[in-house]
């Protein structure tokens, strides 16, 4: 029977091989990401780990499914290219909580989406493609030999049927260097400040991508994953539901050092095509995250080898340009969301964001 919401019974937390390999369907989309992030910002990874690891499960057994939590990927996208700083970063992922979390509670988030419009949606998912693609270029120019083996790795599994689990292998090798270059780190607890690094700074830059990035959230992240929940798991969560738990988590995270997160539909579906069928995998997952947390040191950080950071930034750019255009069905939306990715591409996500709203608003009219 499909329901809504709440705490998990047993039978919603199993723990075996497939809960195992299905929460590793999730990672694909958070790690590379974080590690990116702390490689490029000031952010504490540690933390960010931790924030993770909390969340996924206080969701996996609040709603006793492998519910995705993943980065915003808008915004830990402009800042890993430099166009938002980690204060930045930090006050947009408040302000996305708080707006998030009203507006499922006031029920407004079908109405969000309808003013939007989707290929407005997708064209901001493009840009970031784009503009991580251009980041993954600049990393990899370093050691042309190190990014060329990486791409291989990917594209020969890719080719037997293994695209998610290369993502994770070359994270693997890029951690191996990593360790053979620094040696295991003592496990540590990361320490327990507000904002440990930084305090939130509002600009218009900061403004301008949480706005792009609840373009984004609404249709991703609230509907279309709620839509995959029945889909795939016979459960009937709401949108406005989903709207709400994720502004708790950026409400929640940022201030100790976290990032903003969301739910999403590329991790949900990831979760289910690796075998999650319970919230278990969320446990799973956010524990492993907790002892990656432990290890996470700058130094560690430091030894990863960029042109391998370059590779992973390459398979999320065409992962995510993939979703962009994967739901689009005639030109003219085709013409939009490449318009607001090129768009994004040279002047910036939030110009290009209110040029498409403005554009759908005029076809609409038409």
């Amino acid at each position: 029977m499909a329901y809504s919401s709440g705490t998990a019974t047993e039978s919603d937390l199993e723990f075996s091989t497939s809960e195992l390999t299905g929460a590793l369907g999730d990672s694909v989309t958070v790690l590379p990401l974080v590690v990116a992030l702390a490689a490029t910002t000031s952010v504490s990874l540690p933390h960010v780990l931790v924030g993770f690891g909390v969340f996924q499960i206080v969701w996996g057994v609040y709603y006793g499914m492998p519910l995705s939590v993943e980065p915003m990927k808008a915004l830990i996208g402009l800042a890993i290219v430099g166009s938002l700083s980690y204060p930045e970063l930090a006050a947009a992922g408040l302000l996305a909580g708080g707006v998030l979390l009203a507006v499922g509670k006031l029920g407004l988030v079908g109405r969000l989406q309808r003013v939007v419009g989707e290929p407005v949606i997708r064209g901001v998912q493009f840009a970031v493609a784009l503009l991580l693609l251009e980041a993954a270029v600049g990393l990899s120019v370093g050691n042309l030999s190190v990014a060329a083996a990486g791409l291989a790795i990917v594209g020969l599994l890719a080719l037997v049927g293994y695209r998610h689990s290369s993502v994770l292998l070359v994270l693997g090798v890029g951690g191996l260097v990593a360790l053979a270059t620094t040696g295991v780190p003592t496990p540590r607890l990361p320490e327990l400040a507000l904002f440990p690094a930084g305090t939130p700074t509002t600009s218009g830059a900061a403004l301008e991508g949480t706005v792009a990035q609840l373009g984004m959230t609404v249709g991703n992240a609230a509907i279309a994953t709620a839509l995959l929940c029945g889909d795939l798991y016979d459960r009937d969560i709401s949108a406005d539901s989903l709207s709400k738990s994720m502004g708790v988590t950026c409400l929640a995270a940022v201030p100790l050092g976290g990032v903003p997160m969301c739910h999403g539909s590329g991790g949900l579906a990831g979760k289910y095509a690796f075998g999650a069928r319970t919230g278990g995998a969320n446990v799973i997952l956010g524990v492993g995250y907790l002892a990656l947390a432990l290890i996470a040191t700058g130094a560690l950080l430091a030894a990863f080898p960029l042109a391998l950071l370059g590779v992973l930034l390459v398979v999320v750019s065409l992962e995510l340009a993939r979703a962009a255009f994967e739901p689009v069905t005639d030109i003219r939306s085709l013409g939009l969301v490449v318009g607001v990715g090129v768009v994004g591409l040279a002047v910036n996500v939030g110009v290009a964001f209110v040029l498409g709203a403005v554009a759908w608003a005029v076809a609409r009219g038409e």
